[in-house]
């Protein structure tokens, strides 16, 4: 096997490790602490820290990613989800209200710098380690960004399994350990200066991208916003109060996270044209496909207005997760393409950044609208959110691949 691909695929196995935990993490943290008698909006709060991680690690594991390399950074992230593990699992429940609410918020911010750390180095080596061939960059980016939510997914059924079986302690000693021998693979078989480059000398030039890269990672808040304003907190909550117990919603948020996912792995069969003879990522199907999501969410904000029913519900966000999988893995592919090749990550990483900003605006309000209005509040938010993504996204250039 060529050393690059093989590189890379040790590279993305350590990462869909690490998001196995990640996954997993999400649902105890969510769960327990509802159980606990959390409202809705403090579960929001509880991952703020993290997503705000996740920004500061994107600007700064993009520089750090080219200064020192990706099994550096890999190293670095999957030991801080240890670390992460291991603090909260410390968490006493004779410690009052406030201080286990502060307690949580460290420990997701240890898990916000640690995902996103480990996210930035992995999608780095893509770029890096010049792995695209004959296959083409999208289906390389494809397969590893449709992978991710795929494990991302099992992680979710696997912390609703845990918790019922094992219990919250005990769950997190589990991933911390299994994390333990993913990182020892990391260390002995990447090679110490992979992806290595100069990095950015000054604070402005993280900041100073091209114009298509501003643009796409704009409309990344956008995206992943809408996503998470009804999936964060609303989703998981609703389906919970509706009767379901927390390996039925850890189940099926499982199962919608690897069908997305595994829509992500086939996107560009769908999205790929031929222009002479050069397959190719046209300006118009990126913006129909922001488009589409966009009216998606809005027919079922029309039909639940009228009608509150739990299985178009589930209905509607089968089909939400369908478009929404083809957008993001295009929007993934988009960055790796317009990122500077001798300082992709830094590229990368300020446009997960932007992911990471995304996702901290789509929690807090996924919190705050589902506590003031329930799941047709979070909709219209979402809708919103996806009505601006098209916006941003208009006339952005096309691609040859």
């Amino acid at each position: 096997m060529n050393t690059s691909i093989s590189h890379y695929f040790i590279v993305t196995s350590s990462y869909l490790g690490f998001t196995l935990s990640d996954g997993a993490l999400r649902m105890l943290v969510l769960f327990y602490f509802f159980k606990l008698g959390f409202s809705p909006l403090t579960l929001a709060l509880l991952f703020l820290l993290y997503e705000f991680a996740g920004v500061v690690a994107n600007l700064g594991g993009g520089w750090l990613t080219t200064r020192f390399g990706i099994r550096i950074m890999l190293l670095v992230g999957l030991s801080l989800q240890i670390i992460g593990l291991i603090f909260l699992s410390l968490l006493d429940p004779s410690f009052d209200y406030f201080l286990s609410i502060i307690w949580v918020l460290a420990a997701q911010g240890i898990s916000g710098l640690a995902k996103d750390f480990t996210k930035t180095a992995s999608k780095s080596a893509i770029k890096s380690m010049e792995v695209d061939g004959r296959q083409g960059l999208f289906y390389w980016v494809s397969w590893f960004t449709g992978s991710k939510n795929a494990m991302k997914g099992i992680g979710f059924f696997l912390g609703g399994i845990l918790l019922t079986k094992f219990g919250f302690q005990n769950s997190l000693w589990v991933m911390a350990g299994s994390l333990g021998l993913v990182l020892l693979l990391v260390s002995f078989l990447l090679p110490k200066n992979l992806g290595t480059s100069r990095p950015s000398g000054r604070i402005k030039e993280l900041f100073s991208k091209s114009p298509e890269v501003n643009k796409i990672a704009l409309a990344r808040i956008f995206l992943f916003g809408g996503r998470d304003i009804w999936f964060v907190v609303a989703i998981p909550i609703f389906l919970y109060t509706n009767g379901w117990d927390f390996w039925e919603v850890g189940g099926f948020l499982a199962g919608w996270t690897v069908f997305y996912g595994l829509v992500q792995a086939i996107a560009p069969n769908i999205i790929y044209v031929t222009n002479d003879g050069k397959k190719t990522v046209s300006s118009t199907s990126i913006l129909v496909w922001s488009i589409s999501l966009a009216l998606v969410a809005l027919i079922l904000l029309g039909i639940m207005s009228a009608k509150t029913d739990l299985l178009l519900l589930l209905s509607g966000l089968i089909l939400f997760g369908f478009v929404f999988a083809i957008n993001s893995s295009l929007h993934s592919f988009l960055i790796v393409a317009y990122a500077g090749s001798k300082k992709a990550a830094e590229d990368i990483g300020f446009y997960y950044a932007a992911n990471a900003a995304g996702r901290l605006f789509g929690t807090f309000l996924s919190g705050l609208l589902f506590q003031q209005g329930g799941v047709l509040a979070c909709l219209a938010g979402t809708t919103l959110f996806l009505i601006a993504t098209s916006f941003v996204v208009w006339r952005l250039p096309e691609l040859k691949t």
